[in-house]
């Protein structure tokens, strides 16, 4: 056999004199079978990234092709499942190696031997088109799996199975093409990583992702089918902050994809989620949650294939009708393992050793996500979070910079704040939505015709803040007149009252729109009836007095989310121990 491996150079092989491989094909290298994809084809040899460990592989070993891209397989049982950055299973990698995946471990992706209570939905003589639902099943109780037809293909339905049991590789439904050619549809079909799957059309931005965590909703919120960047220092809480999302915001399903990242912190999401019960269903969190898991300690090309893998999955599931969104933890991980290949490659380095198409990487994956209507004439959407892990916190550094260019949503998080234990750390002076235009409407509309006006007030109360506290640092608060120092007490009510939010506490960790609307509301009544005060020449020391300040900070915790009729004791409080000291 002429295809064998010539060198090896850490996950990267080259096969000598051969014109049997394509582009972008998946391949089989070795003894072992680990699985590759071609990344570059000359006259005198063609290259391989492994996505496996290539200890103990040795020269003239044998490379197999394939024919096919690298594909990952779609259908019911990936939902609560947990894979790798190739889509292997790894609960049942555990069974078949123990604790650390085995080189050449090719087990299916889903279980071919489960069978499925599927229901048939077309009939003979039906004419279908790619993407049209042709049968379902329920994947888990909360996640009703459509079976759809493959994108490129459109027939007429010859063959209909009745409505049972079936495993994944069972016929259903037989299709035949204007050809002639007759097509099996299964429950599963596979689909290419690289290539983002097709839709009809691409609808404009119109409602928000609403996460229950107000400094989002309320300062930087992001839209359904939206995109936004995480970026913070070591300890600053991005996968805190993503796991707060992936727990509590309204998307239908949840892709978790850990990329790079410590093992404890996916055993974390693994233990946290399987214990949440989902306040949208009642039923357990995992039963609309997919895990990809690609820690530190595993081979760096897979890392590289997960971010694609899990997005492929996401898109998936869009084309089904539903809304998913994607937890990427961290894309600096992933562009790490782009430098490393790049490295190995012998490629001319860009900034930071950093490959000179890393832009163009980064925006490929930004770019699918999106709320679209589906080839089945579905609306569903993909929405994308990725955390930045820049090193030393410098945003100005390649990945950051390059991130900030393709998403519309920028959280940045703040050592200081984290340090001072405000969580989540996000600094409402260098984060920005760019989606505010976008959702005015939606947020008039559905939660309060003022909510946007309040926000502005809010937001300019912060940034009058921070003006003051430059000429504080400098003279001294004494000096402040009477006006710029409520400034400054109102403005810690709205952070340590409003924007910083308790994870842990029952009533806390998620918070609908109208009580977001509501503490706006008070925070804004007690400084204008302040204002009005001061400006006849009552000292804020003697409103301060009053502990106002510190109950509008406590109401978080005391108002229950179900109770929203409480804000109006709030009211008469303020006025009655404002009218004490006129």
């Amino acid at each position: 056999m002429n295809n064998t491996v010539h060198s090896i150079n850490g996950p990267v092989v080259t096969v000598r004199n051969t014109t049997d491989f394509s582009m972008l094909e998946m391949v089989y290298v070795g003894e072992k079978r680990l699985v590759g994809e071609v990344i570059g084809i000359t006259n005198q040899a063609t290259t391989i990234q492994v996505y496996e460990v290539t200890t103990g592989l040795r020269p003239g070993e044998p490379v197999y092709p394939t024919g096919s891209p690298m594909s990952v397989t779609l259908g019911p049982g990936i939902i609560t499942n947990m894979f790798d950055g190739i889509e292997r299973p790894l609960k049942v990698l555990e069974k078949e190696t123990g604790a650390f995946i085995g080189e050449g471990c090719n087990v299916p992706s889903l279980d071919v031997e489960r069978t499925w209570a599927v229901t048939i939905t077309v009939k003979t003589g039906d004419k279908l088109m790619g993407g049209q639902v042709y049968a379902t099943c329920q994947e888990t109780p909360v996640v009703e799996h459509r079976f759809m037809v493959p994108p490129t293909l459109n027939g007429t339905v010859t063959f209909v199975a009745p409505n049972g049991d079936y495993k994944l590789n069972d016929t259903i439904v037989k299709l035949t093409d204007e050809n002639g050619k007759e097509h099996e549809l299964t429950l599963c079909q596979k689909w290419p990583i690289r290539v983002s799957r097709p839709v009809k059309s691409r609808l404009p931005i119109t409602k928000p992702l609403i996460t229950g965590q107000r400094v989002i909703d309320t300062l930087f919120p992001i839209a359904k089918g939206g995109t936004a960047a995480i970026p913070g220092g070591f300890g600053t809480g991005k996968t805190m902050t993503q796991h707060q999302l992936a727990k509590w915001c309204d998307a239908d399903i949840i892709v978790y994809i850990g990329c790079g990242e410590r093992g404890n912190e996916m055993t974390q999401v693994l233990e946290e989620f399987s214990e949440l019960i989902d306040p949208r269903t009642g039923k357990a969190l995992t039963d609309r949650t997919v895990l990809i898991a690609n820690t530190s300690n595993m081979p760096v090309a897979a890392r590289e294939a997960s971010i694609y893998t899990g997005v492929t999955l996401a898109e998936y599931y869009r084309d089904m009708g539903y809304n998913v969104a994607i937890m990427a933890d961290s894309t600096s991980r992933w562009a790490e393992a782009l430098r490393e290949i790049s490295g190995r490659l012998e490629e001319m380095p860009a900034e930071e050793g950093f490959p000179a198409y890393l832009p163009s990487r980064l925006s490929q994956f930004y770019e699918r996500a999106g709320e679209m209507v589906t080839l089945s004439g579905a609306e569903g959407s993909v929405s994308i979070i990725g955390a930045v892990s820049p090193q030393g916190a410098d945003f100005s550094e390649p990945v950051t910079q390059n991130t900030k260019r393709f998403v519309r949503c920028f959280w940045a998080l703040d050592k200081s704040l984290a340090y001072a234990r405000h969580y989540a750390a996000i600094n409402w002076n260098t984060s920005y939505s760019e989606y505010i235009d976008d959702l005015t409407k939606w947020y008039n509309d559905n939660v309060d015709s003022n909510f946007m006006k309040r926000r502005q007030e809010i937001t300019s109360l912060l940034q009058e803040e921070n003006k003051l506290l430059e000429i504080v640092k400098l003279i001294g608060a004494d000096v402040l007149p009477d006006d710029q120092k409520l400034i400054i007490e109102i403005a810690r009510v709205i952070r340590v009252g409003f924007l910083q939010q308790n994870a842990f506490h029952k009533e806390d960790t998620y918070v609908p729109l109208p009580k977001q609307m509501k503490m706006m509301e008070v925070i804004l009544y007690l400084y204008n009836q302040s204002k009005a005060l001061v400006a006849k020449g009552i000292p804020v020391r003697l409103i301060s007095e009053t502990g106002l300040f510190d109950k509008l900070v406590k109401m978080k915790y005391d108002i229950p989310n179900d109770r929203l009729d409480m804000f109006d004791s709030y009211y008469s409080d303020i006025d009655t121990a404002l009218k004490g000291i006129r």
